[in-house]
């Protein structure tokens, strides 16, 4: 059994009144294709949950280049 690797990547919470992006855990899966295993207690406040599979791509943010999930991948 191989082990998969996490990495961080940040989702949205568009329940904020200023864009504000939650760092979660997540798969690599393929290309810019990610499945997010863990959101940290932000749950039910992030744009995509856990279990969801995603698709990101690189964003300048103050603290330099984030991968962002940006849409749902069916």
């Amino acid at each position: 059994m191989r082990s998969v690797a996490t990495v961080t990547i940040y989702v949205y919470l568009p329940s904020e009144k200023v864009d504000v992006w939650a760092p979660v855990s997540a798969e690599y899966v393929r290309d810019d294709i990610y499945r997010i295993v863990d959101c940290r207690g932000e749950d039910e406040a992030v744009e995509f949950g856990k279990g969801s599979l995603v698709r990101c791509r690189w964003q300048d943010s103050s603290d330099g280049r984030i991968r962002v999930a940006h849409e749902e991948v069916p």
